[in-house]
């Protein structure tokens, strides 16, 4: 069987990256950038509380988490939801001993249905970021444009209504975009997002609709990959967020420029019973560190002045 001679048209293909948003550049060759109060690691915790729908919609693909099994799938649906009725508020508590104030990527669904978990993060001083409309709010080039901005204006409107304050940050399902993403999301006056992961460092993306920046938000060092994927314990989790950031600690003072590490996490990972106790442990090796600047990714972004 020959390959479909359509699969080698790629119209978008050109010398660097396909795309013309940024500029390469090397991260030991730019401007350092200089965290407040001289810290050198700035670290956005950054917690995605997501609602499932208990039947997928596969359009344009399953986002990663979703039911498994045949319909109705409530051993996936339900622990899922103890991300919401218990995990999270574990997840709060941590951060409240800590004396963290983080970014909480939720669904528009969560606002809608659970109208007193937004409010509890508003007042717990914590920043909203947008992350859809729920777990079948995917995006990806087969979406029509005007089904993406509809997706978008949704999902930012309802937050503002329920907590009277539009969000200044994105972070799209499973990280997907179209091509059109970036544009999109600059025109909905969005100011950052966190889906690209190639970097360590926010950068400032140019679209025809004005500038957004990219705060990356590895994924490799979340608790879904280290926990769920690779069936590592938290203890080792803990260990490794540790071993990360004496390095990059390292770095920066040998470059003299700031570096970052994000945090990303998961209610129904991190909030069951057998793992908080390592995490709140992680939290309180986190506050002794003196090089360290644990922030909202919006605050992250606005003092890196890109």
């Amino acid at each position: 069987m020959t390959l479909d001679p359509r699969y080698l048209i790629y119209p978008r293909r050109a010398r660097g990256m396909d795309h013309d948003l940024y500029p390469w550049s090397n991260l030991f060759e730019r401007p350092p950038i200089a965290w407040p109060g001289g810290k050198t690691v700035a670290i956005p915790i950054v917690v995605s509380l997501e609602w499932f729908p208990i039947v997928p919609s596969d359009t344009p693909f399953r986002a990663t988490g979703h039911m498994q099994t045949a319909y109705p799938d409530y051993r996936h649906y339900t622990s899922r939801e103890y991300g919401t009725r218990v995990g999270f508020y574990r997840l709060l508590d941590a951060f409240a001993k800590a004396g963290f104030r983080v970014s909480v990527a939720t669904n528009a669904a969560i606002a809608e249905r659970y109208p007193s978990i937004v409010r509890d993060i508003v007042a717990a001083g914590h920043e909203i970021v947008a992350h859809s409309t729920d777990m079948n709010g995917t995006i990806a080039s087969g979406l029509p444009e005007a089904d993406e901005r509809a997706l978008i204006a949704t999902s930012l409107d309802t937050f503002e209504r329920v907590s009277g304050t539009r969000p200044r940050g994105w972070l799209s399902i499973a990280r997907s975009q179209s091509f059109a993403t970036p544009r999109l999301l600059a025109e909905a006056g969005v100011a950052y997002m966190l889906d690209w992961v190639n970097d360590e460092l926010p950068y400032a993306m140019a679209t025809p609709s004005g500038s957004i920046v990219n705060l990356p938000l590895n994924h490799e060092v979340s608790d879904r990959q280290i926990i769920t994927v690779q069936q590592q314990s938290a203890d080792s989790y803990a260990e490794q967020i540790l071993d990360a950031l004496a390095w990059l600690t390292t770095e920066a003072a040998r470059t003299g420029a700031g570096r970052m590490l994000p945090l990303h996490l998961t209610p129904y990972i991190m909030g069951l019973p057998y793992r908080i106790g390592a995490f709140e442990g992680l939290l309180e090796r986190l506050v002794a560190q003196r090089e360290a600047w644990i922030a909202p990714a919006g605050d992250i972004v606005e003092a890196a002045k890109i």
